[in-house]
């Protein structure tokens, strides 16, 4: 049985406050410097040379296997390092990989660049705040192909990665598979103006990501099933497919997650929830503080989603979820309005609430909210929970408060016939708000 509205408000401020809070300590057990004191292995005393056209895979490889004995550090210093041989990396004992040069794609094959498994206690990160891996991905989208993926955390426990640029991926950028325990920061991904080159993906528990910049036509920051317990803030979208959670299919299983301080400029939603059919749940999700302007959609829960197949199951559940402090333009309010809900008949959206949510139209000055079979309080909700299948509209007049802006706003997307220069890291990735941590390379400096 649903729960009554009154109690069902009542849930919807439990679950902002749970989804505002990871249920544990996230990043590294040990310091990079400690690991670097047990052992440092530099990738040129085991052969790598500084060529952007040279093979230094097996460089890396045989630093990792030294280093990984007792546990260290991997240096890549500062300089162009071809990679031909990719690589998968693990360790029982506690590793730090640092990254202050460049790592250029060279070879061919699939799978991905740099894959690290199974290691509990690791760090990612450029001592200098521009170490990068180059995809070189224009080299296959010229040709309407796809390639390798950048880079893989799988079964990673206690880690972080920061510091660090990832440029023009043939496929995904960075994905976070089966993770626990992560922090992911003070980042750059920029890649090239076609789909299927996801800027971070992330499926798993207890993982930070803030401060993060994604230029693509793809995903932004998006979370995959099944995760629980994610916090992930002050995010610049910037000429992106925008952030998401999907595509979601059977035995679907997310709950307790936060967004906060999201930019999204020019891109194609601000936040969409994916799925068409399937079974499970979506649960206690906080959308909080969205800005941003010139974009198609802004908040879209889509159920019966167009570019993926139907899946067997009456439908994903979205419940017990709060939108708040939005505010903006979408391209067409009408067209393709501000809200707009769009949930299975039979698996109705229920307990959601819409509160402060000011996103306007760069048409005329009102916009339509569109809810098919969603319950809740604001915008177009129906209050109750159902049953019956039901469409209600919402046309209002809205005037849309100045958005502040960000400073290196892509007015086009990056291109796919060349190759895209590695961008610096920014020192603020939300309109006046500073990254929660320094760049290392400031952090140097003091």
């Amino acid at each position: 049985m649903r729960t009554s509205f009154v109690s069902a408000l009542i849930a919807i401020g439990s679950a902002v406050q749970t989804a505002a809070q990871l249920n544990g300590k996230v990043g590294p057990l040990t310091t990079h410097a400690d690991k670097a004191a047990i052992k440092t292995c530099n990738i040129v005393n085991y052969g790598a040379k500084a060529n952007a056209k040279t093979d230094n895979g097996p460089a890396i490889q045989k630093a990792w296997d030294d280093c990984k004995v007792g546990g260290g550090e991997v240096y890549v210093p500062e300089g162009d390092y071809g990679l031909s041989t990719f690589l998968t990396l693990s360790s029982k004992k506690p590793m730090s990989f640092r990254l202050d040069g460049i790592i250029y794609r060279i070879g061919t094959a699939q799978g991905n660049m740099l894959l690290f498994k199974r290691i509990d206690d690791f760090e990612f990160y450029s001592s200098t705040s521009k170490g990068a891996i180059q995809g070189y991905g224009y080299e296959y989208h010229k040709q309407n192909k796809y390639g390798p993926r950048i880079l893989r955390f799988q079964n990673m426990n206690r880690f972080s990665i920061h510091d660090v640029a990832l440029v023009d991926a043939p496929a995904f950028h960075f994905s976070l598979d089966t993770c626990t325990g992560g922090e992911v920061y003070n980042m750059v991904v920029h890649g090239g103006a076609r789909g299927g080159l996801d800027g971070i993906d992330v499926w798993g528990s207890n993982i930070h990501i803030h401060d993060v910049e994604v230029s693509n036509k793809d995903e932004c920051v998006t979370v995959k099933n099944p995760s629980d317990h994610l916090l992930i803030e002050n995010i610049f979208c910037n000429w992106s497919g925008g952030c998401a959670m999907g595509s979601l299919a059977g035995d679907t299983n997310i709950h307790d997650i936060e967004y906060n301080k999201i930019y999204t400029q020019r891109s194609n939603q601000m936040f969409m929830f994916k799925s068409y059919g399937g079974s499970g749940t979506v649960s206690n999700v906080a959308l909080n503080n969205f800005r941003g302007h010139s974009n198609a959609y802004s908040l879209n829960i889509d159920a019966t989603w167009q570019s993926m197949k139907p899946i067997a199951g009456d439908g994903v559940l979205y419940r017990n979820m709060s939108f708040s402090g939005w505010s903006g333009t979408c391209a067409d309010g009408h067209q393709r309005g501000p809200i707009k809900f769009n949930c299975p008949a039979d698996v109705p959206c229920t307990d959601l609430q819409v509160d402060n949510f000011t996103v306007g139209s760069q048409k005329g000055k009102t916009v339509e909210h569109v809810c098919h079979n969603a319950y809740g309080s604001g915008a177009c909700l129906r209050e109750g929970d159902g049953p019956g299948a039901f469409t209600t509209t919402k046309t209002v007049e809205v005037v849309p408060r100045a958005t502040q802006t960000m400073t290196g706003e892509l007015v086009n997307g990056l291109g796919l016939t060349k190759p895209i220069p590695i961008p610096a890291i920014r020192t603020s990735f939300f309109p006046g708000v500073p990254a929660i941590k320094p760049r290392m390379a400031d952090s140097k400096k003091n």
